[in-house]
């Protein structure tokens, strides 16, 4: 697929003006063709979406989250979602990296509009101005932290090896962690991407979402200046940022396996719709529907807590339930998809294979299935929840 030199976008597409203050909608009809069309090639090759990257960057959707006064498209985060959610109907593997970005901008906008943070002004600002990736290191950075950081004069040096960092060869910055040495402090910084103590490792070679480029970075000696640190917290406990991280995070990734579970859905009956209607095919196709409806709720319940404006451990209990209840039924969506289409699923060329293999990556995020049956039984009977993760 060519790409327009001025706008990014492919040739023969519709031309968005970037000065506008259209709807994300609208953006997401244009962009979610394009990226689709080159979702099974990326996908067959394991090779990073970076073309697709360059028509979010070109739409205007890397500042979505951005707040409209700090120069960005000022989107909810229940509008975010649904950019996701339908991103991810076109490309698993864009959707879910373009994730990771996307709670990475929607946690300090959500800082600095109910909690009046304004340090974190200006890395909002150069996202909206200068259109910069951020990246996470996702659940190699946990509660328990990883990496070591050394004190030394004036700030840390640090040495790690970060996986799962979706995108990385997109990003610009990294917003990870490390355990200071000789504690149980973990400290959180930026990692700048160009820094020449830092290298990207392509470890990404896996089932499902194959295009993600969620290769590991090594950090290695990288000076982090005491400045630097935006905050720091005890490893293995529960703090009050990372009640905001899960409970904000969390809608915005399942989103992505939604997603695919409806478009599943789609492909499905695209290829039953060729057939005569069967009692087996009404049933499977009953079955697929009620699964899908039950992800669907359970990910507008995480929406709807998000809606609270308040992280708490309550929070983060109720956004992993719905966690566990969307990532549960978007599989079972998908094999029933898979079923209903018969042997035809099978193929590549039908796109269903594809999304199976995609939404197995929901079973893998935090909370993962027994943590999170031990974080909710202890919320129920009272205990604490501060070391369950």
């Amino acid at each position: 697929m060519s790409l327009n030199a001025k706008t990014g976008l492919g040739s023969g597409s519709t031309v968005v003006n970037l000065n506008s203050a259209r709807d994300l909608d609208a953006i997401v009809n244009d962009v979610a063709p394009q990226v689709a069309a080159r979702a099974a090639e990326h996908d067959q090759r394991g090779m990073f979406v970076s073309d697709a990257y360059d028509l979010l960057r070109e739409a205007g959707l890397v500042e979505a989250g951005v707040p409209a006064e700090l120069g960005g498209r000022g989107a909810s985060v229940s509008e975010l979602a649904d950019m996701l959610r339908r991103l991810a109907q076109a490309c698993g593997s864009t959707a879910l990296a373009f994730a990771m970005h996307t709670h990475q901008v929607a946690i300090p906008a959500w800082r600095w509009r109910y909690q009046k943070v304004a340090a974190v002004e200006p890395l909002l600002k150069r996202v909206a101005s200068e259109r910069i990736i951020l990246l996470s290191s996702g659940g190699s950075d946990w509660i328990g932290g990883s990496g070591k950081a050394m004190k030394v004069e004036g700030g840390y040096r640090i040495f790690a090896r970060k996986a799962f960092t979706s995108g990385a060869e997109a990003g610009a910055i990294l917003m990870t962690g490390a355990i200071v040495e000789g504690t149980d402090t973990v400290i959180h910084f930026g990692v700048p991407m160009k820094a020449p103590e830092v290298r990207i490792e392509p470890t990404w070679d896996v089932l499902g979402m194959r295009a993600t480029g969620s290769n590991d970075v090594v950090i290695d000696n990288l000076f982090i200046a005491d400045a630097a640190v935006a905050f720091s917290r005890k490893a293995g406990e529960w703090h009050p940022v990372f009640q905001i991280i899960a409970t904000i995070a969390f809608p915005l990734i399942y989103a992505v396996y939604l997603g695919v579970a409806e478009q599943a859905r789609e492909l499905a009956l695209a290829q039953v719709r060729q057939k005569a209607v069967t009692p087996t095919l009404r049933d499977l196709a009953g079955r697929m529907d009620t699964s899908l409806r039950a992800a669907q709720l359970a990910h507008r319940w995480m929406l709807d807590v998000v809606d609270r404006n308040a992280p708490s451990a309550e929070t983060v209990n109720e956004v992993m339930i719905g966690r566990h209840l969307v990532a549960e039924h978007a599989i079972r969506t998908v094999e029933l998809a898979m079923e209903l289409a018969g042997g035809s699923a099978f193929y590549r060329r039908a796109g269903i294979e594809r999304c199976f293999r995609d939404v197995q990556g929901a079973r893998y995020h935090p909370l993962q299935a027994g943590a999170q049956a031990q974080y909710a039984g202890a919320f129920a009977l009272g205990e604490d929840v501060a070391t369950i993760w």
